[in-house]
């Protein structure tokens, strides 16, 4: 029974100790990734397009510098 009990106490002290308890990003650094990935997105964006209108000669490249 005590080793029960240590197991459920070793388990859930792990569980507390660990998680989303401190964020891997600030918030501002949270912001700029996330404007990153809305700028790539809308590039891309204007690529479809340009291919849907034919403006732009179909490929599977962009024109775009993609990290």
């Amino acid at each position: 029974m005590k080793s029960v009990f240590a197991l459920v106490l070793l388990a859930g002290g792990a569980l507390l100790s660990t998680g989303c308890a401190t964020p891997v990003y600030s918030a501002h650094e949270r912001g700029q990734l996330i404007a990153r990935n809305w700028a790539a997105e809308e590039r891309q964006i204007q690529d479809d397009v340009d291919s849907v209108l034919l403006l732009r000669p179909m490929s599977r490249l962009t024109i775009w510098h993609i990290r």
